[in-house]
């Protein structure tokens, strides 16, 4: 019994020394437990609107001051026309536009009837759906409240419009989502494992020794997968129009040279972990943890940022599939041109030179 109580201690003190399963065992449920708690959740909430005013009485001011105050909700502007009410989709700054017509009061007093319109961006169906359903809810709610006050019935309808897909199909927000997973993980995991073979087969000290400098060895090591990742992404536009029946809205050229671009950056991802790495288990497990729950959780694919606790959505800003996610709802779904992306673009050309910036400078151009 003693024997076996120094060899408990013995692997007690393994773990306990061991940073990094100390880390995994420890910290790792802990870090998970707070990022889903906070991350996973189906609930919409702090969602960004316009309202058009065109009666702006009593009514009008009060339905809108409850949907406002709901923390479903966050009133950004009020607009004054429904070209207005466009831009601002086009822009990204909303979710949802709620249109109250002229006479609004007039029409429920006299006609016991009005009519309120509820327009959302469909290109997230699943948002787009249970935002209307929770402004519809208060509308009702209000109504419900005015009825008790009053002998006869009053009835307020509202009407839905759903903007850049209409018949609300899933496939028009998991495409760009799974564009984006899939050439993170695999442009990144290709070429993670590129620099740490080298050296685990013994070659990289044949490349140190030729006339070639870091950069163009790096350069020159992320051009094959560049290719393959040009096909890659032929293939995923080719099967979303063809076999889903998402179309492409926008300008097919600039849509490819967007997703050469996040290509490109995720290649710079994987070399900096192929510089890091050791092995090539390490460069794999890396790549694949440290980018399969980030692209999936603070990209927008799955679930809303702006759900997320500020810390969170701070966090997101450095996960580049956010931005390229961004980029392909506005160009494929939406239609939309450069001018409305060049804000995500600029972003991934800065992370993309700032990751090829630090590989050079942690390129070793010696083993010892």
């Amino acid at each position: 019994m003693k024997q076996f109580l120094i060899f408990v201690k013995k692997e007690w003190l393994h773990i306990w020394r061991d940073s990094r399963t100390l880390f995994i065992l420890v910290w790792m449920p802990i870090v998970q437990i707070v990022l889903y708690g906070f991350a996973l959740t189906n609930e919409v909430k702090n969602s960004t609107i316009a309202i058009f005013d065109q009666s702006k009485d009593a009514a009008t001011t009060a339905i809108s001051n409850e949907i406002s105050a709901s923390r479903y909700f966050k009133l950004v502007k009020n607009v004054h026309s429904y070209k207005e009410i466009e831009a601002t989709f086009k822009q990204g700054k909303i979710r949802m536009a709620i249109v109250f017509p002229n006479n609004f009061s007039n029409d429920l007093l006299h006609s016991n009837h009005a009519q309120v319109q509820l327009i959302a961006d469909a290109s997230d169906p699943n948002t787009a759906n249970t935002l209307t359903n929770y402004a519809s809810s208060i509308i009702s709610d209000y109504q419900q409240r005015l009825n008790n006050e009053q002998q006869l019935p009053y009835a307020i309808n509202t009407q839905l419009r759903m903007l850049y897909n209409p018949e609300l199909k899933g496939a028009y927000n998991f495409v760009p989502g799974v564009m984006a997973l899939v050439l993170m993980l695999v442009c990144a995991m290709m070429t993670s494992i590129a620099i740490v073979k080298e050296k685990e087969m013994g070659t990289m000290e044949v490349i140190l020794v030729s006339p070639l400098k870091p950069f163009l060895i790096i350069i020159a090591k992320t051009i094959p997968y560049l290719l393959v990742s040009v096909l890659n992404i032929a293939s995923i536009l080719l099967l979303s129009v063809y076999v889903l029946g998402v179309p492409i809205t926008g300008n097919l050229w600039l849509l490819i040279w967007e997703s050469i671009l996040f290509t490109v950056t995720s290649l710079s991802v994987g070399i900096l972990i192929s510089n890091s790495a050791k092995t090539q288990q390490v460069a794999m497990f890396t790549s694949l943890m440290s980018l399969f729950l980030p692209t999936l959780l603070f990209s927008g694919f799955l679930f809303p940022v702006e759900n997320m606790p500020l810390p969170l959505q701070v966090i997101s800003n450095i996960v580049p599939a956010k931005w390229y996610y961004i980029i392909v709802k506005a160009v494929m779904i939406k239609g939309l041109g450069f001018s409305y992306v060049w804000k995500e673009t600029l972003v991934l050309v800065g992370m993309t030179l700032l990751l090829l910036i630090i590989s050079i400078r942690k390129f070793k151009t010696r083993l010892a």
